[in-house]
């Protein structure tokens, strides 16, 4: 059983290098591969996630999806789409093979997967070889931003903002011209 080591890097607008090496078997599927990163990067892993297979320009190919996603007999004349189906040999098409992992796509927390190292020892389960940096801790930011979801975004835009915001023949869409004044005598 053939080893594979990839270098996992998040990419993050933060200016610390934060990545992970893990050592996992050529044999292992990419469910394995997710929880091992998930792991690794100290992850709830209770988010939806998706691999891709990309090329040098770190283009996404082919989708290859935490849960089943299809919804008819299509998908099965193409190669597997569901990580517990899909086996890590069988996406390596070349020697330095990249992947990229999308784990909430609300957040977007973006993994650059690279093949560094083949033909390793391995073992039945992945191993961490080498971990650097520490990964920005999102749950609080998150858990603001829902914050103003669930408020219906009133907090994202000022009284200044509104008073500004005027179509194309100059009127306000949140300005009705009309005062308190003009509203006493329907009481």
């Amino acid at each position: 059983m053939q080893g594979l080591k990839f270098r996992i890097l998040l990419d993050s607008e933060a200016k610390a290098e934060v990545f992970r090496d893990i050592i996992i078997s050529e044999s292992s599927n990419f469910e394995a591969f997710y929880h091992a990163i998930v792991e690794s990067f100290e992850l709830k892993g209770d988010q939806m996630a998706s691999f891709y297979v990309s090329n040098d320009a770190w283009d996404k190919g082919h989708e290859i999806n935490l849960m089943d996603m299809s919804y008819d007999d299509d998908a099965l004349d193409q190669p597997a789409n569901v990580m517990s189906k899909a086996i890590l040999k069988d996406f390596i098409e070349s020697a330095n093979q990249k992947f990229i992992l999308i784990y909430d796509f609300l957040a977007m927390q973006i993994f650059l997967i690279e093949l560094i190292e083949h033909q390793l020892p391995a073992s039945e389960v992945p191993q961490l070889a080498l971990s650097v940096g520490k990964a920005p801790q999102r749950n609080q930011e998150l858990e603001s931003n829902e914050d103003l979801f669930i408020a219906g975004g009133a907090a994202m835009v000022s009284e200044e903002e509104l008073d500004e915001e005027e179509d194309d023949y100059g009127f306000n869409d949140y300005d009705d011209d009309y005062s308190e004044e003009d509203l006493d005598g329907f009481n």
